[in-house]
C-alpha cells in the first residue's frame, strides 16, 4: 500500500459536476493498493496517518497529528501511484491491484482511518473520473509505503 497525504487548507472532490466530498483544514490522501496488501498494511498505515504529527503546534513546529487538531480526511483511490515508467514512455500500472482486490482494501482502509480519527471521512469514488482541489498548506506532501516502513 502506497499513500500520498497533502497537508491542506481545503479539498474537495467532485463527481460529474457534483461535490462528492468537500472539507477544511486537514489532510487530502490519495491511497494506491496492490495484489500483496494485508489488513497489517492497513491497520499500520492508517494509525500512522491519523498519528503523523505534521500540523504546527503554537511555537510554529511540526508537532500535532489531525487528530490532535479536529482536522478532516478525504481519501481518494490513485490505482496510478503504483506506474512503472522504466520501460517507454506509457506507464504500466500492472502492480496495482485490480478492482475486486482493490475496492475493499480501499473501503477496509477508509473504515480503519474514521475509526483512528474518532469521526468519518471523506472519500472520492472507486474508478470515477474525479476533480480533485486542494490548497496545500505549506507545502507539506509526504509518501508511504506500507512496504518500505521508514
Amino acid at each position: 500500500m502506497r499513500i500520498i497525504i497533502q497537508r491542506v487548507s481545503e479539498a474537495g472532490v467532485s463527481i460529474g459536476g457534483h461535490i462528492k466530498s468537500a472539507m477544511g483544514p486537514g489532510l487530502l490522501v490519495l491511497a494506491g493498493f496492490e495484489e500483496p496488501d494485508t489488513i497489517e498494511d492497513l491497520e499500520w498505515m492508517a494509525a500512522k496517518l491519523v498519528n503523523l504529527r505534521i500540523f504546527t503546534d503554537e511555537n510554529g513546529l511540526m508537532n500535532l497529528s489531525v487528530k490532535d487538531t479536529n482536522g478532516d480526511i478525504i481519501i481518494v483511490s490513485q490505482f496510478t501511484l503504483y506506474a512503472q515508467t522504466k520501460k517507454g514512455n506509457r506507464p504500466s500500472f500492472i502492480r496495482a491491484a485490480k478492482p475486486d482486490v482493490a475496492i475493499p482494501l480501499y473501503e477496509k482502509f477508509v473504515f480503519l482511518v474514521s475509526k483512528g480519527l474518532g469521526k468519518s471521512v471523506g472519500t472520492g469514488e472507486f474508478g470515477a473520473d474525479m476533480k480533485v482541489s486542494l490548497i496545500n498548506d505549506g507545502p507539506v506532501t509526504i509518501t508511504i509505503d506500507s512496504k518500505n516502513k521508514e
